[in-house]
């Protein structure tokens, strides 16, 4: 008897802590891991978020960019490390959807190794050419690539991403033969697609967009159904000779697995609130993306039905990721 007491006391003074640890986070610096290099999109869009959820939190909350694999070795960090918050993930569509869906074995299961917090953005893939390129449409490309069949690169920011994914959609709907160029992330192949080293290539539009703004690289269209309200003079991939063609990008906050629900809640209620903030629409649309803040049960099954998909579209095109 005088044991059970013991252990029920010592049980609720191990839950007392708990939940005063609950209530004291954050008390130290958060880390986001972004697992892409700086200068993408997933960079881009963690990096705008990160100072306004510092604020709201009174922490530091810092920037790590863990690149390599397609978004795998950062996100594994992540998994493995200890489940109490001050690691995160800003996790895309090919680290948490793609990827984990395709590869055999699995790197990971983005629903039981990690507790996602929220959509933050979703964004349009844009076909982008070399300004010195006569491809002046959609048309043109298809034209090309037909006449020179197995000749034409394109190139996109990762093997297995969304823009590599983009293309396999465009040459299984087109029936074109193009050889597919993986990147490193979205900087190093736009620098090669404004040199002239890669003809063709797909990115995420935040990432391009001041450069087709600028006028270093050509749009030829985007990947959603819908012209991109931030970039109305670019036609849809469907308006431009593929219709039904359609694949989208998104970008969301992941913790490790066993994260305690409390935490998880407060980091989604400031996430949504900061993305509901008119200033950060605005700055998201501006940049190509459209701001979400879904809570984590609905991103959680955004997650299972996203990778349902993928994994259809891989067998259909038959892509293989090695």
């Amino acid at each position: 008897m005088l044991q059970a007491i013991r252990r029920w006391t010592l049980l609720c003074l191990a839950s007392g802590l708990s939940l005063l640890a609950h209530a004291q986070y954050p008390d130290k610096p958060i880390k986001i891991i972004v697992p892409y290099p700086a200068g993408g999109t997933t960079d881009l869009l963690a990096r705008s978020l990160a100072p306004r959820l510092s604020e709201r939190l009174n922490q530091p909350v810092l920037i790590d960019n863990r690149g390599g694999a397609g978004g795998v070795i950062g996100s594994q960090v992540v998994a493995k490390s200890p489940a109490d918050g001050y690691t995160l993930v800003f996790g895309s569509i090919a680290s948490h959807g793609i990827l984990p869906a395709i590869q055999n074995p699995p790197p990971y299961d983005p629903l039981k190794d990690f507790a996602p917090i929220s959509l933050v953005a979703m964004t349009p893939n844009v076909l982008l050419a070399n300004v010195a390129s006569p491809a002046k449409s959609l048309a043109d490309l298809i034209q090309m690539a037909r006449s020179k069949p197995g000749e034409l690169n394109f190139g996109s920011t990762s093997l297995g991403g969304s823009p590599h994914m983009s293309g396999e959609l465009l040459k299984s709907m087109a029936k074109i033969d193009m050889v597919h160029v993986p990147y490193k992330g979205g900087a190093p192949m736009l620098v090669d697609l404004i040199g002239g080293q890669v003809p063709f290539a797909f990115d995420n539009l935040p990432s391009s967009i001041q450069h087709i703004r600028s006028g270093k690289v050509r749009a030829l269209a985007v990947t959603t159904t819908k012209r991109w309200p931030g970039a109305p003079e670019i036609p849809t991939m469907a308006e431009a000779g593929l219709p039904n063609y359609e694949s989208s990008a998104w970008f969301g906050l992941f913790a490790p697995g066993a994260t305690p629900k409390p935490v998880v809640e407060l980091l989604q209620r400031h996430v949504a609130a900061i993305l509901k903030q008119p200033e950060v629409e605005k700055l998201y649309l501006e940049q190509g993306a459209m701001p979400v803040g879904n809570t984590s049960e609905d991103f959680a099954r955004f997650i299972a039905g996203e990778m349902v998909k993928w994994r259809t579209v891989v067998n259909d095109t038959g892509v293989k990721l090695n």
